[in-house]
């Protein structure tokens, strides 16, 4: 029993040795790295305050084509959505009709002038004639109206003629504005007229409006911030959010609001007019309207992919000097593209974490490095 006891007494030493050599080790290797997280600087910026409207895309000019004769398709000088040019050649309606109208309304007003040729001569002999009462007076009378009645022939003639060509110039429809053009509802060979419809739709892309709704509230905030303005310029500066959450690269400005309230929605339609160079809006698409209100104010902006939300609100996650982490709570303001304007809860030069959040808890020590900002 007596060796036993020894040999168990000899054990105890022996493990606890092992263990100081496991922790010597653990030691050695150091503790788990600091998480590592990326930061940006909380920066003062020139902000516009501005106010959010839902606007719709209109085009300036948008014109049905129709035909202003009768007949049938010979040509179709266009492809379907591509870009066009006031006076381009777009449908041909068959012409011969019309030619040979021009042709006979040509004969007629060479007839016409014929016979009032003969009858101003006619006039004049009968005048040589009463003078020496060769002929009575009423036969002058009667040369003279026939006379007249020739000159009026001759009118008519030339009219009938213009007529002509004009039909005749109808077969060829032309486009009277720049623009695309859509859907030809009509090919070559189908027997068209004025009542047959549109032939196809051009509109304009390049500059369009964008017409949205504002509430008199805002009508009369918009009047006061003008006779408060030292240009009084009734014209404002608006920028577009596009469905994909991306800012439109072009500014616009309104030219019009509307002089009367539309009594079902009680609100007032605004229009503005920007470039579409790329053709980038379409007529008819919905985007978001972004309109200045007064001058820009230097205000802090951050990502907003550093603004965390839960049950108190906002917050982000800032990095002190000390490298450690921070809950701060904030209040935001419009944002700017990706950036979001706060109003409270950081100062100049802070470091927010932007990348990494969720790997981090207030008091952690962090390594931080600077993101790229787009």
């Amino acid at each position: 029993m007596t060796r036993r006891n020894n040999s168990f007494a000899r054990a105890i030493p022996i493990g606890a040795y092992i263990f100081i050599i496991c922790s010597c080790m653990a030691a050695a290797q150091g503790a788990p790295p600091p998480p590592a997280v990326s930061v940006v600087s909380v920066v003062s910026r020139q902000v516009t305050e501005t106010g959010d409207f839902i606007g719709r895309v209109v085009a300036i000019d948008k014109v049905d084509i129709v035909a202003r004769v009768s007949g049938f398709i010979k040509e179709r000088n266009f492809t379907e959505g591509q870009q066009i040019k006031t006076g381009d050649l777009l449908f041909r309606i068959e012409p011969d009709i019309y030619k040979a109208t021009v042709d006979q309304q040509n004969a007629n007003l060479a007839k016409a002038k014929a016979t009032e040729v003969n009858a101003n001569l006619q006039l004049q002999r009968g005048q040589e004639l009463v003078r020496n009462q060769n002929i009575p007076q009423s036969t002058v009378d009667q040369r003279a109206a026939d006379q007249q009645a020739a000159q009026a022939d001759v009118l008519q003639a030339q009219a009938l003629l213009e007529q002509a060509k004009i039909n005749l110039g109808y077969t060829e429809i032309r486009s009277p504005v720049d623009g695309r053009i859509g859907l030809a509802n009509f090919t070559v060979g189908n027997l068209v007229s004025p009542s047959s419809g549109t032939l196809a739709t051009i509109v304009s892309q390049d500059p369009i409006y964008v017409t949205f709704q504002a509430s008199e509230a805002d009508v009369i905030e918009y009047k006061h911030r003008i006779a408060a303005s030292a240009d009084k310029n009734p014209h404002v500066n608006i920028h577009i959010k596009l469905p994909d959450g991306s800012m439109y690269p072009h500014a616009g400005r309104t030219n019009l609001l509307d002089v009367q309230v539309q009594p079902d929605t009680d609100t007032i339609l605004v229009r503005a007019q920007l470039p579409n160079p790329e053709g980038m809006l379409i007529p008819g698409g919905i985007v978001g309207v972004l309109v200045e209100r007064g001058a820009p104010q230097s205000l802090l902006v951050i990502p907003q992919s550093a603004v965390q939300l839960d049950q108190a609100g906002r917050y982000v996650m800032v990095v002190g000097a000390d490298k450690k982490v921070e809950q701060r709570r904030i209040v935001t303001g419009v944002e700017q593209g990706r950036d979001i304007v706060v109003t409270q809860g950081l100062k100049e030069g802070d470091l927010v974490i932007v990348e990494g959040i969720q790997k981090v808890h207030p008091g952690q020590i962090v390594s931080t490095s600077v993101a790229a900002v787009n």
